[in-house]
C-alpha cells in the first residue's frame, strides 16, 4: 500500500504522499484534470508532471487515463465534480492575486502551498516577490521537481520551509519579508487542517505583519467538517482497493471554529463574502449536482482588505 494514510498527532509532519499532504496531491490532480478540459477556466501546465513525480499510482493513473475500464467510468464519475469544484477554486485565488499585482501590491504569501504553481505560472509585474510556506519536504520536493523540469519562476520566488504550528513569522521575516509593504495572502484549502485556536492564530499572526492595504484570500465553511469528510470518505472508500487509503476524518480538525469572515472583520479587516454556489455563478460555470460537491455548497469565498 502506498503511503497515503496516517492520523493526525502534534507535530505531525508529512510530505506530498502521505497524510495531509495527500490531499495538495489530490488538488492537484484536479488541476490536472481541469487543465486538459477542452474550454478549461484555468491552465497549470505543472500540474500533471508534479502529480507523477509524487508517484501515487492511483493518480498517475487517474490523470493520464490509463486507470482499469473497470474503476474508470466510477474514477471519473467521482473525480468530474471534484475537478469543476477545484477548478472553480484556483480561479479564484488567481484572480484574487492578480488583482492584487494589478493594484501594485508587490509582496505576496501563499501559506500551505503544497503543488501550487501561481510562482511559476501567473504573469507577476517585474518586482515581485512570492513568498511559499510549507512543510521542508514539501517545498524540498516542489522545487526539485519543477527544476529537474526545466521550469523557472515568473516572480521571485522564495521558499519559508517550516511548520505554521511553529514561529512561521520569525522565518518569513528571516526570508526578506517586509511587513512595512502591503502584502496579498491566501490561505487556500488550509483551514480545516488546523484546530480552532490554530486558525485564530494563524489570522492574528497575519494581521500582525500586514501593512494597511494589504489583501486576504481564503475561504470557510459553515456546515463545518462533516461538509468535507462525507462526500471525501466516499471516494476513499470507493478507491481503497486501487491503492488509495485515505481517511479523512483523520487529517482534518472538527470542533467549533470562529466565522473567519467574521473574526478578520473584528481584527481590522474590510471583509466580502461570496457562496461557492455564487463564485460559480460569477464564473458562468455550474455547481455540480452530486454528493461529492453539494455538501460544498454553503462553503463562502473570502475576501479581506487591511485598513
Amino acid at each position: 500500500m502506498e503511503r497515503t494514510g496516517g492520523a493526525r498527532s502534534p507535530g505531525d509532519s508529512w510530505d506530498l504522499a502521505s497524510s495531509v499532504g495527500t490531499t495538495a496531491t489530490m488538488v492537484a490532480v484536479a488541476r490536472a484534470l481541469a487543465t486538459a478540459q477542452a474550454d478549461p477556466i484555468i491552465a497549470d501546465p505543472f500540474a500533471a508532471p508534479l502529480v507523477r513525480a509524487v508517484g501515487i499510482d492511483f493518480f498517475t493513473r487517474l490523470i493520464d487515463g490509463t486507470l482499469d475500464p473497470a474503476v474508470a467510468a466510477e474514477a471519473q464519475a467521482a473525480a468530474g465534480p471534484m475537478t469543476t469544484l477545484m477548478a472553480v477554486r484556483t480561479k479564484f485565488f488567481d484572480d484574487f492575486f492578480t488583482r492584487a499585482d494589478a493594484a501594485g501590491i508587490r509582496q505576496h504569501v501563499i501559506l500551505a502551498a503544497g503543488l501550487d504553481s501561481r510562482a511559476y505560472r501567473l504573469d507577476w509585474t517585474a518586482g515581485s516577490t512570492v513568498f511559499e510556506i510549507d512543510q521542508p519536504e514539501v517545498i524540498e520536493f516542489k522545487t526539485r521537481t519543477l527544476s529537474e523540469l526545466g521550469a523557472h519562476p515568473t516572480a521571485d520566488r522564495r521558499t519559508v520551509a517550516v511548520d505554521l504550528r511553529d514561529d512561521w513569522p520569525a522565518a518569513l521575516r528571516d526570508n526578506g519579508f517586509d511587513e512595512t509593504e502591503p502584502t496579498a495572502w491566501t490561505a487556500e484549502g488550509l483551514l480545516i487542517y488546523l484546530p480552532p485556536d490554530a486558525q485564530d492564530r494563524l489570522f492574528d499572526n497575519i494581521t500582525a505583519l500586514s501593512a494597511p492595504g494589504s489583501r486576504l484570500a481564503t475561504e470557510h465553511n459553515p456546515d463545518g467538517a462533516a461538509a468535507l469528510t462525507g462526500p471525501n470518505q466516499t471516494l476513499g472508500r470507493r478507491f481503497a482497493d486501487q491503492g488509495l487509503e485515505l481517511d479523512f476524518a483523520d487529517l482534518i480538525y472538527d470542533g467549533d471554529r470562529n466565522p473567519a469572515g467574521a473574526y478578520l472583520g473584528e481584527h481590522g479587516w474590510q471583509v466580502s463574502e461570496r457562496t461557492r454556489a455564487a463564485v460559480f455563478a460569477d464564473y458562468g460555470q455550474e455547481f455540480p449536482d452530486s454528493e461529492i460537491a453539494v455538501r460544498m455548497r454553503n462553503s463562502v469565498a473570502i475576501e479581506a482588505i487591511r485598513t
